[in-house]
């Protein structure tokens, strides 16, 4: 039985690491330890631990603000429930290719955006672009005084930073959009 100081090595962390850092840490080792990418001999044994560190390092990062028995109490619940169904799972995942594995829903848990997000990111960089461009149109036919115009060189910026905000949701949503109709392609 490991230490939740192991499980954090597992993945090459360190302790109290965010849920977003033990998601990403565990898709570097999956795609690393997965017997159908590597072949050393160990390799399947890696990828059940660091499976096995994943779930449980995410099933208690939350409990990392309860105070420190509750935080030992979560882990030796964990341990006696969970460990076991953990290392059955990473076993059957070590089976299968690394392509069958990556389509499943548990290794695309570990995504940190998902579609609401890419989304929602790219809807709010349209509303900062077209309120720019308005609030500056806006400026310029209603002035705060008669003789006074709207700072030019704040609009030029504003709307650089809107653009640049637009063009990196546009190519998330792009690679977003991109995956989820390859996915769909290969189920049909």
């Amino acid at each position: 039985m490991m230490s939740v100081a192991e499980y954090y090595n597992t993945l090459g962390l360190q302790a109290g690491a965010s849920t977003d850092e033990i998601k990403k840490a565990y898709r570097k080792k999956a795609r690393q330890y997965h017997p159908d990418l590597n072949q050393s001999p160990d390799a399947r044994d890696m990828f059940i631990k660091a499976t096995e560190a994943y779930e449980l390092l995410l099933s208690i990062s939350t409990g990392k603000d309860a105070g420190e028995e509750e935080y030992k109490r979560l882990m030796e619940e964990w341990i006696r429930y969970n460990q076991e169904m953990s290392r059955r799972r990473a076993a059957f995942y070590a089976r299968a290719s690394y392509n069958r594995f990556k389509n499943t829903k548990f290794y695309r848990s570990t995504r940190i955006l998902n579609g609401t997000t890419i989304i929602f990111n790219f809807a709010i960089s349209i509303l900062v672009l077209v309120y720019t461009i308005y609030g500056f149109l806006f400026r310029l036919r209603y002035p705060y005084e008669l003789n006074e115009k709207p700072p030019v060189f704040s609009f030029i910026i504003l709307l650089l930073l809107s653009a640049i905000m637009l063009t990196g949701s546009v190519i998330y949503l792009k690679a977003y959009l991109q995956g989820t109709s390859g996915k769909k392609k290969k189920d049909n």
